[in-house]
Formats: C-alpha cells, structure tokens, sequence
C-alpha cells in the first residue's frame, strides 16, 4: 500500500468516526461538514472529498459503526447455547452500548432517518447485521427443542432487534420502564429454559400439543 493510500484511508476513518462522534454528542441537528471535520481533527474539504456530500459520509459511518460494535460481540453470540443465555446477553450487551453511547446514536440515526434520505437505508442495513447475528443464534439453539419446527428464525430475530430498538428509545423516556421490559424479557427467557429442560417424554407432548395447535390455524 502506498503512503498515499494509507493517508487516504487514515482521513476516512477519522471522518466516519468524527461523523459518530458528533452524532452522539451534538445530535443530528448539529451535526455538519464543519462540525464532523473539527471533531475529526480535519479539514472540512475533505469531507467532500472522500464522500461527495454530508449525507453519503453519514450512511458510511452508519454502516461503519454498526460493522464495528457487531464485531464487537460475534464471538459472545457465536457461544450461546439457549434462548435464555441469549436473552441475557442482549441485555449485556444493551448495557455496554448504553454506556458507550451507542444507543444515543442510534436515537439520531432513526431520528435523521426522517429528514436525510440516504441514512434510512443506511441504518436498516445496520441493523440487518444485528439480525443476522441473532438468526444465527435462534436458528441454532432452537434447533433441538420442541419449538424448532414451528418456530421462524427471520421473523423472531427481526421481533428481537426491534424489542431491543423499541426498548432503547423508550428509556430515555422512562428508565423505570425500559427495565420492567428487560426484565420481562429474561423472565421470559426463564420459561424459555425450563421448556429445554423437559424430558423426551414431556418434549414430545409440547410437540404433539404445537402439531395440533398450528393444524386449527
């Protein structure tokens, strides 16, 4: 790679984590080519040089920073071996991007969303990755229990991310809340578990009884 490459790519990290940055900490509202680049430690111009305009250099932090924290936690989700050990550890990690800020920028992001054209798409695709992540998990751990037949893994990991995105925002407006959901959630996590506990005997009556069930539908 030449110094010159190297330089460029140094450049644009900087602005795609400057873009983040000032998101998080000034909001949407604020956040500019001059602000990005003063955040970033770069001239302005060159916000417009790597990235055309404001908003194409916003889908690409978007997209960049969702890489980055689902990198983060591959390996935790890659080790979950139940649906209740998942539903703990999204709250783990709900927790982490919390305080890293992570879910502040997020309020932005789908806030932005509503006035930038490009940063809708570009935070879906963020999120395509968190529920890529999640069907992985689901499809696996579900699997060899009584509800892998009648379960959909892409529909329920889509209904997890936007449990966990809907709980999110509603905690800045009422914390209290946003944890009697969390809460819940593990709760159910518990049922969950003590269904894979079952015996064989007892796990094939659950089938027969879901067999049944899904037939009436």
């Amino acid at each position: 790679m030449s110094p010159e490459t190297a330089k460029a790519q140094e450049t644009k990290a900087k602005l795609l984590q400057g873009a983040l940055r000032t998101l998080t900490e000034q909001g949407i509202a604020k956040t500019s080519a001059r602000t990005i680049a003063a955040t970033a430690g770069v001239n302005q111009a060159l916000v417009f040089y790597h990235f055309g305009s404001v908003d194409e250099l916003l889908a690409a932090a978007c997209r960049y920073g969702a890489e980055q924290s689902v990198s983060r936690y591959r390996d935790r989700l890659a080790a979950v071996s139940s649906l209740t050990e998942l539903l703990a550890v999204g709250r783990r990690i709900h927790e982490e991007e919390r305080a890293g800020g992570h879910v502040a920028l997020l309020g932005q992001l789908l806030a932005g969303a509503q006035t930038h054209a490009v940063l809708g798409p570009a935070t879906a695709a963020g999120l395509e990755l968190w529920i890529a992540e999640i069907e992985g998990v689901l499809t696996r751990v579900l699997a060899g229990t009584p509800l892998g037949e009648y379960a959909d893994p892409p529909g329920l990991a889509r209904a997890v991310a936007a449990s966990f995105v809907g709980i999110e925002l509603y905690e800045g407006a009422d914390a209290a809340g946003a944890t009697a959901a969390l809460d819940a959630l593990e709760q159910l996590g518990f049922l969950l578990g003590a269904l894979e506990e079952l015996g064989p005997v007892a796990q094939r009556a659950v089938r027969q009884y879901l067999r049944r069930a899904s037939a009436r539908r």
